[in-house]
């Protein structure tokens, strides 16, 4: 019961994520420049909304109540938006590519732990559906067209990652079936957890880089 009540965990944290991620891409929308990045931000809105149905028809499969499973989590979510609103368009392109990013990294890599059905899913959902190039493209001509944007937008980089960061460690703490799995695929180790927030960090270096900015 442990175990399916992990995969749950993991399900309804992404689940929610997936919908606040719906929510403030399409208020995000608002802010583009023109209508092409309107509705290409929309169209990333419509991915995430997708996602959000899969995941609760998979938990409604197993005889969860999607709500339910979401509950534990909206509070820590909920918190890392209040904390880092968006102040104008590139800021909210950095949030959508980086915070979403650091996100998907640690469903990922929990996923590594649970049923192959379950991981099969969240690595589906997780995927980047050709929306970073849009991202990283509008970014750097921002920074090519007034370079003194990229000290600001770094800062705002690190800026998500630190509240991420605080967030994750949020759940840690109150959804233990989520951290005894990741010790368990490590065979009991207590070095897993640590492994997995090196390998995220890395991977959002990896994504400033991308944009040009520093980590």
């Amino acid at each position: 019961e442990r175990y399916g009540d992990a995969a749950a965990d993991l399900l309804g944290m992404l689940a929610y994520g997936e919908f606040r991620a719906f929510e403030k891409l399409s208020a995000d929308a608002a802010m583009a420049p023109g209508m092409s990045d309107r509705a290409a931000i929309a169209e990333m809105a419509v991915a995430e909304y997708g996602h959000f149905q899969r995941l609760c028809a998979a938990l409604a499969s197993h005889g969860r109540d999607p709500v339910g499973a979401m509950a534990p989590f909206e509070a820590a979510i909920d918190a890392f938006h209040q904390s880092t609103q968006p102040m104008d368009w590139l800021e909210g392109l950095i949030k959508a590519y980086v915070g979403d990013g650091i996100a998907m990294d640690f469903y990922r890599r929990i996923a590594a732990y649970v049923d192959p059905q379950t991981r099969d899913l969240v690595i589906s959902v997780c995927d980047d559906l050709g929306h970073s190039d849009f991202v990283v493209g509008r970014v750097r001509q921002a920074i090519a067209a007034d370079p003194k944007t990229a000290g600001r937008l770094a800062l705002w980089g690190r800026r998500l990652v630190g509240e991420a960061f605080a967030q994750a460690q949020a759940v840690a703490v109150e959804r233990d079936h989520l951290v005894r799995l990741v010790l368990a695929g490590g065979g009991g180790d207590q070095d897993e957890l640590e492994d997995l927030f090196s390998q995220v960090t890395d991977a959002h270096v990896g994504r400033m880089r991308a944009l040009g900015l520093e980590a």
